[in-house]
């Protein structure tokens, strides 16, 4: 497992700021790779997961530490010379640069009011559970694709919620990760609190976010304002059900692996049912991602199934 970790940490000091490595042009042959490794993983996962389906409701006395596969490198490059730099999170948060006005809204609906929409399970009425990741990889921008390579190679189908003032920079990884089969959305342009902005920053932040119609607030914080400027928009709000808190740090450090696992096989059952986990990008969640899929699936859980490359249009219900 540590030779794992060190292929998803990518280099000393993990938030430090650092110069960029120039890219390689291997991303067209991981991707080969990676594809053909799903279609035989992606039919395996599922009766791995019709087989645990009868142990559902099982117990949180499962220790089991899962593997994870080195993954394989891809290799977006920058836009232009006026690329950001890679800039640590703060806290449970991002950059807080103001955004451009206009950009652009997206094309799809959203649901209807009176539907009884849950945002915190983000129309997931599949019974299996979905992964989500927030936020950008400050350090090592293509490590968002090796995580969704692997989870991809697992048949396993997330949400990566991304800051559009750092994906834009990088818009082969948006596209990499929606040939993946992962959806994309967004995380507002520079992860401000939305209820704490004005009228017009709230549309900038929100027009200029990733395109598409599925929106992760910053804090997870909305209102009604927030919610119909939103869905003005064609956005549809989307948050979660188990937060690992993987974002907290203590002398310096992200939470450990262990006990962000330890976050999503102690939670209930209401919240893994149809359930949406909180996980980032920057933090030790990608680490944790293959003991917290094992965990899930020994207590019966199925995850939502990868079923090949997908748009910016998340669908509603979620097809899981």
């Amino acid at each position: 497992m540590s030779d794992i970790r060190a292929v998803l940490r990518r280099g000393p000091g993990r938030h430090r700021r650092r110069r960029r490595v120039p890219l390689t042009a291997a991303a067209a042959a991981v991707a080969l790779v990676a594809g053909s490794a799903f279609a035989v993983t992606s039919m395996d996962d599922d009766r791995q997961e019709c087989d645990a389906r009868a142990g559902r409701g099982g117990t949180h006395d499962d220790h089991r530490r899962g593997g994870i596969a080195a993954m394989g490198a891809c290799a977006p490059r920058p836009v232009g010379d006026g690329a950001l730099p890679h800039r640590p999170p703060e806290g449970h948060g991002a950059p807080a640069n103001r955004p451009a006005a206009g950009g652009r809204p997206a094309r799809a609906g959203v649901p209807d009011p009176e539907s009884g929409y849950d945002r915190d399970r983000c129309g997931n009425a599949s019974g299996r559970v979905l992964l989500s990741l927030d936020d950008w990889p400050y350090d090592d921008p293509e490590r968002a694709v090796r995580v969704g390579a692997q989870l991809q190679s697992q048949g396993v189908r997330a949400a990566f919620f991304l800051i559009n003032q750092y994906a834009s920079q990088y818009p082969r990884i948006t596209t990499a990760l929606r040939r993946q089969g992962h959806w994309v959305g967004s995380h507002t342009w520079s992860h401000q609190q939305l209820t704490q902005l004005s009228d017009q920053e709230l549309q900038d932040e929100l027009r200029n976010g990733v395109p598409g119609n599925f929106l992760r607030p910053p804090y997870g914080d909305v209102g009604q304002r927030e919610t119909e400027a939103a869905a003005s928009l064609g956005q549809r709000v989307c948050n979660w059900t188990i937060d690992t808190y993987d974002w907290q740090q203590s002398g310096g450090a992200f939470r450990d692996v262990d006990a962000i696992r330890a976050s999503v096989r102690e939670a209930s059952a209401e919240e893994k049912t149809n359930g949406v986990i909180l996980g980032h990008l920057f933090s030790h969640f990608p680490e944790a991602l293959p003991g917290i899929i094992g965990d899930l699936r020994e207590q019966g859980y199925r995850m939502c199934r990868n079923t090949g490359p997908v748009t910016e249009q998340v669908p509603y219900p979620l097809e899981c």
